[in-house]
């Protein structure tokens, strides 16, 4: 038991160490340079050039989006301005540009015939049960509510100056990681060139002037008919950034295309639509109103982006991050077997080098040591 004890203390209380295989072959040490230049190469070209590896990612953009629209349009004999036709009207980057409106005027609380559409009846209101005269030919349900009830199966104009508006966009963002921080509005633009400019692709993809009917044309779609049954189109700001560049090459990339795509195929509910009333009191103080239901364009202002930049400690890291450790691992191990392997085939005499931290005549392998060269 004693004795048990007292080797595993000596186990304990020992030093370890490798040692030093040269093998003098040509042809082992031309595959042995060749195998370290491969491996170099990889992590250099793709892992740290490629992939740069040695970058970490932000993706947590924070973003604040202004817009403001400017145009005039004549709509039903009446001039219409932003307050009109933009809602809301607050500039956000979710609005909506209303391009036709179908109203129904003074309606009141009450009882009424449902309005027939096809021989279908939409309720416009709570049902009574009672069949009433809708004409001198035609009876429908009554129903309570406000009344006359809405007939927005009818044909009216579309506000086609719209597609002449114009729209700012003020983007700012920041990604929280390096604390970068810009903005679409470009350091070099003045204000004169934001009062002339209108934003092109090729031309001047960094105006923040955006015409209406290019936006639409942008993303694939006629302005006509997108105004008629409504719709919504995605203005995309991007923001891919790698700070190993100056500042300046940080710039915004714009991209446009209709988010309702699949609504624009469907035969039921195609378009975008939406209803809203203003009210009003009458001397006697008996409230009406007239309800509007409105056809309009949706944009969307999407914003998003991640940033990349030199993180010092990732560059000491990259190896221990890179997802093929594992694979690299056993190829060194594989490596140094078939070095170990070629040798013994081939009879290459070698030379193993002592530590001089080890007593005895033995190395790892229990064999005797071979001082000697050849």
């Amino acid at each position: 038991m004693l004795s048990s004890i007292m080797s595993c203390v000596a186990n304990f209380f020992t030093y370890e160490t490798t040692k030093s295989v040269v093998v003098k072959s040509w042809t082992i040490g031309v595959i042995n340079r060749a195998v370290q230049l491969l491996i170099i190469s990889y992590f250099i070209g793709w892992v740290f050039l490629h992939e740069k590896a040695y970058q970490i990612r932000d993706t947590s953009i924070e973003s604040s989006v202004v817009t403001k629209v400017k145009g005039f349009g004549k709509y039903s004999n009446q001039i219409m301005d932003t307050a009109d036709y933009v809602t809301p009207p607050q500039g956000t980057s979710v609005f909506v540009i209303i391009t036709k409106l179908i109203t129904t005027e003074n309606q009141v609380q009450g009882y009424c015939p449902e309005v027939s559409m096809d021989g279908m009846f939409p309720s416009a209101g709570i049902l009574t049960g009672r069949c009433v005269d809708y004409n001198t030919t035609f009876r429908t349900c009554q129903i309570q509510g406000w009344c006359p009830a809405e007939v927005d199966n009818i044909d009216v104009p579309v506000m086609l100056e719209a597609e002449n508006f114009t729209l700012f966009i003020k983007n700012s963002i920041r990604f929280p990681l390096f604390n970068f921080e810009k903005g679409n509005l470009l350091p070099n633009i003045t204000t004169e060139e934001i009062q002339r400019c209108h934003f092109d692709p090729i031309k001047q993809p960094f105006c923040p002037i955006l015409r209406l009917g290019d936006i639409v044309k942008f993303a694939g779609q006629n302005f006509a008919s997108l105004a008629k049954t409504g719709g919504i189109i995605g203005i995309k700001i991007g923001w891919v950034c790698d700070l190993d560049h100056s500042w300046e090459h940080c710039i915004p990339r714009y991209s446009f295309n209709r988010l309702d795509s699949v609504s624009e195929k469907s035969k039921v509910s195609r378009g975008y639509n939406f209803r809203y009333a203003k009210y009003y009191k009458q001397a006697n103080g008996t409230e009406f109103r007239t309800l509007i239901k409105a056809y309009g364009i949706r944009f969307d202002v999407l914003v998003y982006g991640n940033v990349s930049g030199l993180m010092a400690a990732k560059i000491c890291l990259a190896f221990l991050h890179s997802n093929n450790l594992v694979y690299y691992t056993g190829l060194i191990i594989r490596y140094c077997g078939f070095i170990q392997g070629l040798s013994k085939s081939w009879k290459i005499k070698t030379k193993y080098i002592k530590c001089p931290f080890e007593g005895g005549g033995k190395n790892n392998f229990g064999a005797a040591t071979n001082q000697g060269s050849s």
